[in-house]
C-alpha cells in the first residue's frame, strides 16, 4: 500500500515539446544567365486592306485570289474595264503633241526675237520682256510640263485597272467578284504579308533589367526561342527592336521579336498564332537558385539557422523560370538551408527538425 501511495504523489516528467520537421535544400550563391518569359502573338508585318484606286468593272479575278491563298508581289489579282482610261490615255497624248509643237514654235519665236533687237541697233535691253517673248517661252513650257504629267497620270490609272498584290501576302478575304462595279478607294480585300512575322513582348522594368543592353539586343544574332501556347510547336526567332514607350494599358514596354519567311518554317508559323516567348538574359552573379515553391505566398523566403531556428527574409528575386526562381541572398549569406515548402503558421524563431532534400537543378 505505501509502494503505491509514492507512485501515486510522483510527478510526471515533463516532454520536450516536439520540434516540427521542415523540408530544407542547402543552396550555395553562383552565377547564373538570366531568362526572361513573356507571352505575344504571332502579327503579319504589314496588313492591308487593299482599294482599288479607280473607278472600274471588274472584268476577271485571278483564281489565286482567294482566302487562303499565297500572292506573289506584282501579281494580277484582279482586271477592271479599261476603255474610258485608255481614251483617257489617247487624249493625254494628244495634248502633249500639241503642247510640245507650241514649244518649239515658242522657242523659235523667242530665237527670231533675239536676232531681230540685236539687229535693231537699239542699246541696251528692251522696255518690256514681251519684246524678246521670254513669258510666252515661260507659258508654253508650264503648257507643255503639265501635259506631260496628265500623260503620266492618265497612264498610271490606266495600269491601276490591273490590281496587283503589293509585296508576297497571304489572301485573307476577296470582296469582289466579276462585274462587280468599283468606285474609286473600294475595298477589294484583306491581305496580309508573308515574308515577315513579328512578336510584341510586353515586359516589366524587372525583366529590362535582366536582359543585356539595345546593342546586343538588336544585333541580329541574338535568338529567342517561341513556343505555340497549345500545341508546344518551336521556332526561333530574333531580336529587331525596342518599343520606346510604354503601353497605356499594361504600363510595360515591349521588345519586338521577328521570324522570317514564317510559311517556309517547319512546321510553319502563321499570323495570329499565340506565342510564350523565351528570352536569354544576362549572366548574373551571387544568386540563389531555390525551387518555385520556395518562395512563401507573403512573397518571403525562410531559412533554418545552425540553431535548428527558423528566420525569414523577402524574396529579392531577380528572374525565374518555370521551376525555379533566382534570388539574390540576404546581407552576409552565401550557402544556407532554405525550406522547400514555407507554411503560413511559421514563426520566425521557431525551432524546426531540418531534413535536407535533394534539389535538381
Amino acid at each position: 500500500m505505501y509502494e503505491y501511495r509514492e507512485a501515486m504523489q510522483q510527478v510526471p516528467a515533463a516532454q520536450e515539446a516536439l520540434s516540427p520537421t521542415v523540408a530544407v535544400v542547402e543552396v550555395a550563391a553562383a552565377t547564373h544567365r538570366a531568362q526572361v518569359d513573356g507571352v505575344g502573338s504571332a502579327k503579319a508585318r504589314f496588313e492591308l486592306a487593299l482599294n482599288s484606286r479607280v473607278s472600274g468593272q471588274v472584268e476577271a479575278v485571278d483564281d489565286s485570289f482567294e482566302s487562303g491563298r499565297l500572292v506573289t508581289a506584282g501579281s494580277v489579282l484582279a482586271n477592271l474595264e479599261d476603255s474610258l482610261l485608255r481614251a483617257s490615255v489617247e487624249s493625254a497624248r494628244n495634248t502633249l503633241a500639241s503642247a510640245r509643237v507650241s514649244y518649239l514654235e515658242e522657242q523659235q519665236a523667242s530665237v527670231q526675237a533675239q536676232k531681230e533687237w540685236s539687229s535693231s541697233g537699239l542699246s541696251g535691253e528692251p522696255m518690256s520682256a514681251l519684246v524678246l517673248r521670254e513669258p510666252q517661252l515661260t507659258a508654253a513650257k508650264a503648257v507643255l510640263d503639265s501635259a506631260q504629267q496628265a500623260l503620266a497620270a492618265a497612264e498610271k490609272d490606266l495600269a491601276s485597272t490591273r490590281i496587283r498584290a503589293p509585296f508576297d501576302a497571304i489572301v485573307v478575304s476577296r470582296d469582289i467578284a466579276p462585274g462587280s462595279y468599283l468606285q474609286a478607294g473600294s475595298e477589294i480585300g484583306q491581305l496580309l504579308s508573308a515574308e515577315r512575322v513579328e512578336i510584341a513582348v510586353p515586359l516589366s522594368a524587372q525583366q529590362w533589367s535582366v536582359l543585356p543592353d539595345e546593342s546586343e539586343l538588336l544585333s541580329g544574332h541574338y535568338a529567342v526561342v517561341l513556343s505555340h501556347t497549345e500545341t508546344g510547336k518551336r521556332w526561333t526567332g530574333h531580336a529587331i527592336r525596342t518599343e520606346k514607350h510604354l503601353s497605356s494599358s499594361t504600363r510595360q514596354r515591349s521588345l519586338v521579336v521577328a521570324v522570317d519567311q514564317p510559311l517556309s518554317q517547319d512546321p510553319p508559323l502563321y499570323p495570329g498564332a499565340f506565342l510564350n516567348v523565351l528570352i536569354p538574359g544576362s549572366a548574373m552573379e551571387n544568386l540563389w537558385q531555390l525551387p518555385a515553391s520556395a518562395r512563401s505566398q507573403r512573397g518571403e523566403i525562410w531559412t533554418v539557422t545552425d540553431d535548428s531556428l527558423l528566420k525569414t527574409y523577402a524574396a529579392d528575386i531577380r528572374f525565374s523560370d518555370q521551376e525555379h526562381i533566382y534570388v539574390t541572398p540576404p546581407e552576409g549569406y552565401q550557402k544556407a538551408l532554405v525550406v522547400v515548402q514555407p507554411l503560413s503558421s511559421y514563426s520566425e524563431g521557431m525551432k524546426v527538425n531540418p531534413q535536407k532534400e535533394q534539389f535538381d537543378e
